[in-house]
């Protein structure tokens, strides 16, 4: 199994809050999560997160949101792809990614 594809059961805890606002601190993770949360399936290619990045600088951020317990790295068709935990977000900090997200659509 490649290293990037992670069975649920090996994905890290959810980080404590102070971590998680600190790698959602970060615009370029910040808009990686909210296109995700937009997404119709709540998750997506890799390729659909982000624009204007290379692929080294990409991948390091999405490192960081896996480790952090923000995106559950996935099979999309034939491409890598990331899923949102929403449930485990909830779950370990309740509303925190729906605060985000509605403060991001009074911003636009």
């Amino acid at each position: 199994m490649p290293a990037w594809e992670v069975l649920p059961d090996q994905l890290p805890p959810v980080a404590a809050v102070q971590k998680l606002l600190r790698v959602l601190a970060d615009p370029v993770r910040l808009e990686m999560v909210r296109r995700l949360a937009a997404h119709p399936a709540a998750e997506a290619p890799c390729s659909d997160l982000y624009d204007g990045l290379n692929k080294s600088t990409a991948t390091h951020h999405f490192k960081i949101l896996v480790e952090a317990g923000i995106l559950h790295p996935v099979m999309v068709g034939p491409s890598r792809g990331h899923r949102l935990r929403r449930a485990s977000l909830q779950e370990a900090v309740p509303g925190l990614l729906d605060a985000l997200m509605g403060a991001l659509a009074r911003e636009t």
